[in-house]
């Protein structure tokens, strides 16, 4: 016989316990009506959503008058920087201060006012994370901030941060023993404490990293190849430190990392191989000054000037205005003119033919000599040489030799201007260059047969 649905006894009732669903709905609904539906969370609704009438009144007011009084002054820098985020926040600002003052009053007419209090807690930490990014004006560490501080004083608001944290803490990998026989183990909550902390303190690592470099540059006593050791040390050094600094502070124990020390070096030899040799190469190249910021080089054939020395790549400026980025090894493996590394002063040939019909070729030496002489860039304290190569196909070679004292203003400009004065001066004097031509004798034509 079928027995009624949801009886005792029945199937449904074994599979799904109606009964006990339906007492704790109840039991929810008697909760939900007398802790949230009574006068005094009504009266803490109200007053929160009363709050933001004055808030939208003085709060733009308050910030229009901020700016007009701070607009003559402070216009950069930090101070600047507090002045507009404190103009900005005014309306947060006035709403806490409402929510505040309700608070008080409530508090001394001895009514309840948990959701008001609530209200002004998480108002204060938007508002303190709020001006945090305003004043930072990273958008990385701005949404660090938010999405970090704010569910952190949410759970805190609602009392369950306690919980949350042991819940973290309960979920740990065991990684050994310490000496003293007491388990050694890695919790989450550890890796999220440490990276908050690695976090704050490579963000002051990188402040204090600009600062130095930024020092460093101001200095006219150090070289460029100096500066930019210093530069790379301290951007290796200082986030290492800070990571050390941040498991120091969590408590962790550093003899572990022995651990991942073999996963470390296989990777490295694996998949890391080409970056740490950049990385190795980068310090050489500072460490034996062979190439170093403001170097007029030239790399397969491209000519620039070294604007930049990075830990994996060095980056030329091309006259172009295109930036090369070159990994620091090839310049290891395969090498490198430097225009300017040791002295300044460098040769350039600019090679010329003159007909054959020329008969005095000591004058095409003589005015070749002369043309080099008249530009500009030619450095007069070392003469320049005209030599006679050979006898060629089609004219009779030259090559003329003359030095420059400024190979990063460019290379090719000032040849050419050689070549305008060297054209000039031998079409005035009326010595042909020739251009490469054959002569075609024809011996004898073979006999064309009459049509018949």
């Amino acid at each position: 016989m079928t027995q009624p649905q949801g009886q005792p006894g029945s199937a449904i009732d074994d599979i799904v316990p109606l009964n006990e669903l339906q007492a704790r709905l109840i039991a929810a609904y008697d909760w939900f009506e007398q802790s949230v539906l009574n006068w005094d969370n009504g009266v803490q609704l109200a007053l929160i959503t009363a709050a933001v009438i004055p808030a939208l009144i003085f709060g733009p007011r308050l910030r229009a008058l901020i700016v007009q009084s701070t607009s003559g002054f402070l216009k950069t820098g930090w101070p600047r920087r507090l002045i507009n985020a404190a103009a900005m926040l005014m309306t947060p600002l006035a709403l806490l201060a409402a929510l505040t003052l309700f608070q008080v009053v409530l508090a001394a007419l001895e009514r309840p006012y948990a959701l008001v209090n609530a209200a002004t807690s998480l108002m204060t930490a938007w508002i303190v994370i709020r001006a945090v990014s305003l004043v930072i004006q990273s958008k990385f560490w701005s949404n660090i901030a938010f999405y970090i501080a704010w569910p952190i004083a949410v759970l805190d608001v609602f009392g369950l941060l306690v919980p949350v944290i042991a819940q973290m803490q309960a979920l740990a990998i065991p990684l050994g023993v310490a000496d003293d026989g007491s388990a050694i183990q890695l919790s989450l909550f550890d890796i999220v404490r440490t990276l908050v902390y690695f976090g704050v303190l490579f963000w002051l690592a990188s402040l204090a990293g600009r600062a130095i470099n930024t020092q460093l540059d101001r200095s006219e006593e150090l070289s460029p190849a100096f500066k930019a050791l210093i530069s790379k040390v301290l951007g290796v050094v200082l986030p290492v430190t800070a990571l050390l600094i941040a498991l120091q502070m969590t408590g962790f124990n550093l003899a572990t990392l022995a651990i991942f020390s073999g996963a470390v070096g296989i990777g490295v030899g694996l998949g890391l191989q080409k970056t740490v040799a950049n990385f190795a190469a980068g310090f050489t190249l500072l460490a034996d000054k062979s190439i170093k910021p403001g170097d007029a080089i030239e790399v397969d054939g491209t000519f620039g000037w070294v604007s930049e020395m990075q830990s994996r790549y060095v980056s030329i400026r091309t006259r172009d205005g295109t930036e090369m980025l070159i990994p620091n090894e090839h310049f290891i493996a395969n090498g490198v003119i430097n225009w300017s590394r040791s002295d300044r002063i460098v040769r350039l040939h600019a090679p010329f033919g003159v007909s054959y019909k020329t008969r005095d070729l000591r004058k095409v030496q003589e005015i070749a000599l002369k043309a080099a002489a008249s530009v500009a860039r030619v450095v007069p304290d070392k003469e320049p040489t005209c030599n006679l190569m050979e006898f060629g196909d089609s004219s009779v070679n030259f090559e003329l030799r003359f030095w420059i004292a400024d190979p990063e203003a460019g290379l090719s400009n000032v040849r050419s201007e050689v070549y305008f004065a060297l054209w000039e001066a031998l079409h005035e004097e009326g010595i042909e260059i020739p251009f490469p031509q054959i002569d075609l004798h024809v011996k004898e034509t073979p006999a064309v047969s009459a049509p018949a």
